[in-house]
């Protein structure tokens, strides 16, 4: 059989194949993050058929101060539970499993857009304010209660945003994370912050619930975290009881400046999991299914996330599959 039209099982997460929909920012919410007609037409397109096995919904903010962009979905009030169980319904229905991904922008929240002073691990030129101890656990709190109500509404895991320079990124990012106390210095340190945040969601949701964590595992940069720092982490995530790793950049985003070629995070995602046991997600610039199928047989990853590609082209999904049988 392909080995990307294996099954894949975690906990209660039943996979079809190994094919992945990462998180794609569409800025198609309404006013205050609620969820429109358009972005219910747009996963309805994108999830017909039932060919991804694996939809990971577009990041939602978990506070308003958190918040990325104007356009962007929030997941910051139990009001918003039935506008996301339609989201959830909708992608079921068509036959794929959806996981809700979580996130708080920081640094990266625009003062215009929420009314409120960006939020990080450090003050960066007066541009923000540095959290307190009490600060971030309130943010650990928000991502709890966000995880929550992710799972009230139906969807099959909860991803949280530890990538592509949001808060987590930032704090993971020696660049940006400057603090002398608990949650600054050394690797273990700068991941604290994430180890609260994973401890508090699987609290809340429980342990047969799927908890994936997008993680930026190096900047690419110099200065900023590298994959050696990566992989210290990812054990610790392991540990932490996460179930899935989604591999991406950190600082520098989701596209890196000299890194080209289908699956270009595949030096990343091939480290991360020569350290770990549980299962690793691939994405970067894939457009061929034959390229998806070289990649998992030599064990870069065990799923793979192809964005771009169904963005351009919604039945992408349904000609990759055809051509592998």
């Amino acid at each position: 059989m392909s080995h990307l039209l294996k099954p894949l099982e975690i906990k209660n997460l039943k996979l079809k194949n190994r094919l992945v929909m990462p998180p794609l920012a569409t800025e198609k919410s309404k006013e205050y993050g609620r969820i429109s007609k358009e972005l219910l037409d747009y996963y309805d397109e994108k999830s017909e058929g039932g060919h991804i096995s694996l939809i990971i919904v577009e990041h939602a903010f978990v506070s308003e101060e958190g918040r990325a962009s104007k356009g962007q979905m929030s997941i910051a009030d139990d009001s918003i539970i039935d506008d996301l169980k339609k989201l959830a319904n909708i992608i079921h229905s068509n036959g794929s499993k959806a996981v809700m991904q979580i996130n708080h922008a920081g640094i990266k929240a625009n003062k215009e857009n929420t009314g409120l002073d960006p939020v990080g691990p450090s003050l960066l030129e007066g541009e923000n304010k540095e959290l307190s101890i009490e600060g971030i656990k309130d943010i650990v709190e928000k991502f709890k209660v966000a995880a929550l109500r992710a799972k009230k509404a139906g969807f099959d895991g909860v991803e949280i945003h530890a990538a592509h320079g949001y808060l987590l990124s930032q704090f993971f990012s020696p660049i940006t994370n400057k603090r002398n106390d608990e949650y600054g210095g050394a690797v273990l340190s700068r991941i604290k912050i994430h180890l609260e945040v994973i401890k508090a969601v699987i609290d809340a949701v429980g342990k047969d619930y799927p908890v994936l964590i997008r993680f930026g595992a190096s900047d690419y940069m110099d200065g900023g975290s590298t994959i050696e720092d990566g992989k210290v982490a990812a054990k610790e995530f392991q540990k932490a009881g996460v179930d899935i790793l989604d591999i991406s950049g950190g600082l520098c985003g989701a596209v890196v400046q000299g890194l080209d070629g289908q699956g270009y995070f595949a030096p990343l995602s091939e480290a991360i999991k020569d350290v770990v046991s549980i299962p690793v997600i691939l994405t970067g610039g894939i457009t061929d299914a034959s390229v998806a199928e070289k990649l998992l047989k030599e064990e870069k990853a065990d799923l793979i996330g192809v964005g771009r590609a169904i963005l351009r082209d919604s039945t992408w999904a349904k000609k990759a599959i055809e051509s592998l049988k």
